[in-house]
């Protein structure tokens, strides 16, 4: 049976805790996966979670550790001496003890690496640390198992078992050679299948994926997605093999990255959680609230040179909000389709094309709308003149903002910069006014004030 954590549970945990009771705790959790574990200290109080870590054991708690929160991690580890924070990492793969060291302050890092006393282990970690968290080699294990050409299947079987040891789990074996270069991979159905004294080099798979320790994540996540890849190797310029990415470690960077796309489409400028500070919440939201002011007197300042209209025809000032919505939400659409589509590196073909399209896309959508805000015009007899004028500014306005949306995120992507910030407030202002700038201007010249 699965299982749940209940508020009872959390109870008679605390209660434990308080009672100091550590041999009754450790029967509690011992059948319990340490994603559970992580669960329940997530509940607990800070003081209370660092409790369970100092008093279970460290194969345990490391993963679950590495299952909490971030800003849960760091309360606890603010709360761990550097040895009890070093024996953590040293039941932890190499990358994930790297980021954990990364999120300590500077002087304490040093100290913790220090006192590992796995010497190659700490080696390992102090070399991952010095790559771009978002390169291959950022999120790359050392952990592997590997075996040489010159080896026969005999003693690359001895091999592998001495290896297989500190991997947690064996996607691949790869096959170098004497200087490490990588070669290839080897089936295991062709190890098992093959007399013991025949050599690796005659029964291993040349063909193999890898990446470049400095290619970027993102180029990782989409080739690991069309290869249905477990894991790859990293190798660097001269082909030599440094370690291996799985696809777990690709699923938490793809999760990172849809969070803040998500945060940057809601103008969000920074990478937040719920629980931080108002300050830190205020940094990443005022930035784009001032462009949404801005671009607001924007359209009040727009609508001021257009006084006349308003005098003569006030029946479009209560159409403007309708206007300025309508150009957000069709540049919002667009804007999300094309980041979704370079996200997923299905954006191709030249500009002009992709153009092409959106203004054909924006010529249905807006004549149907237009055509509804005639039959509305129709119903409550208002002035057919009117309607046209509604109608046609509305699909000009809805033409302009799928244009605005298609365009600006491609040049972004282009210019180097996340083109998921064309998804908010930006997109959505910048139509508000080219919007309401239409409507009225074409208001002027249908109507003739």
């Amino acid at each position: 049976m699965q299982f749940q954590l209940s508020n009872d549970f959390i109870a008679r945990i605390e209660n434990l805790i308080e009672q100091n009771d550590g041999n009754s705790l450790r029967e509690q959790l011992h059948d319990i996966h340490f994603a559970d574990i992580a669960e329940l200290l997530e509940e607990l109080s800070s003081d209370n979670a660092t409790f369970l870590i100092k008093l279970l054991e460290s194969d345990l708690t490391s993963e679950a550790l590495m299952e909490l929160d971030d800003d849960v991690r760091e309360r606890i580890l603010d709360r761990l001496s550097p040895q009890e924070i070093a024996d953590e990492l040293e039941e932890m793969n190499t990358d994930d003890a790297a980021d954990v060291i990364a999120e300590l302050d500077d002087e304490i890092q040093q100290e913790v690496i220090e006192k590992i006393e796995d010497e190659e282990h700490a080696a390992d970690i102090v070399e991952l640390l010095s790559y771009d968290e978002n390169s291959a080699g950022g999120l790359m294990a050392k952990e592997l198992v590997k075996v040489k050409d010159t080896w026969t299947v005999a003693g690359c079987v001895r091999e592998m078992r001495r290896q297989a040891e500190n991997v947690t789990r064996v996607h691949s074996i790869y096959v170098v050679d004497k200087e490490n270069v990588l070669l290839g991979r080897l089936s295991l159905k062709d190890l098992l299948t093959a007399d013991a004294k025949t050599k690796i080099q005659e029964i291993y798979i040349p063909k193999v994926d890898w990446v470049n320790v400095h290619d970027d994540a993102e180029d990782v996540a989409k080739l690991m997605q069309k290869y249905d890849l477990e894991a790859v190797p990293v190798v660097n310029d001269e082909q030599i093999l440094l370690g291996r990415i799985t696809i777990d470690d690709i699923v938490d960077f793809i999760k990172e990255e849809a969070e803040k796309d998500y945060q940057l489409a809601a103008g969000i400028s920074k990478d937040v959680e719920a629980d931080d500070s108002v300050w830190e919440l205020t940094r990443a939201r005022l930035p784009w609230l001032v462009l949404g002011l801005f671009g607001g007197l924007g359209s009040v300042y727009i609508m001021q040179g257009f006084e006349e209209a308003i005098e003569s025809y006030p029946i479009l000032f209560f159409f403007t909000p309708l206007i300025a919505a309508m150009a957000g939400n069709v540049g919002v659409q667009s804007s999300a389709i094309i980041v979704q589509g370079l996200a997923n590196d299905n954006v191709k073909g030249s500009l002009v094309n992709r153009l092409l399209k959106e203004v054909g896309l924006a010529l249905i959508n807006g004549s149907a709308l237009g055509g509804l805000v005639m039959l509305f015009g129709f119903i409550v007899g208002q002035d057919l003149l009117v309607s046209v004028t509604i109608a046609i500014s509305m699909l000009s306005v809805i033409i302009v903002a799928a244009l605005i949306g298609t365009f600006v995120p491609i040049i972004l992507d282009r210019r180097g910069i996340d083109p998921a910030i064309a998804t908010g407030p930006f997109i959505t202002t910048s139509n508000d006014i080219f919007g309401i700038f239409l409507f009225f201007y074409l208001s002027k010249v249908i109507l003739g004030f």
